[in-house]
């Protein structure tokens, strides 16, 4: 008898906790692709900001002083690796 008892409430149980997985999947997939969508942007927004910060680099010092020319550097190379890392290659060169 008890035997049945517990068997009937591991079914009930079961039973009530699989609608719970199956919504999980679908708000996870959700969020897996808005978040897919969001790093495609962000690689966008990244690689037109390297192309900005090359360009601003070549005009040199005519236009920038030698520090504000470093600060340009560094702020593309640190540009740089945060796309690296968003892509998933490595950023050892």
């Amino acid at each position: 008898m008890k035997k049945n008892v517990i068997f009937i409430l591991v079914a009930f149980a079961a039973a009530s906790v699989l609608p719970v997985f199956a919504q999980q999947t679908s708000q996870e997939k959700v969020i897996c692709e808005l978040a897919a969508k969001n790093c495609l942007n962000q690689v966008e927004i990244l690689q037109k900001r390297i192309k900005k910060l090359d360009a601003d680099i070549k005009k040199g010092t005519k236009t920038y002083s030698p520090e504000e020319l470093k600060k340009l550097e560094k702020k593309l190379q640190e540009t740089r690796e945060l796309l690296d890392k968003l892509e998933g290659s490595s950023a050892a060169k």
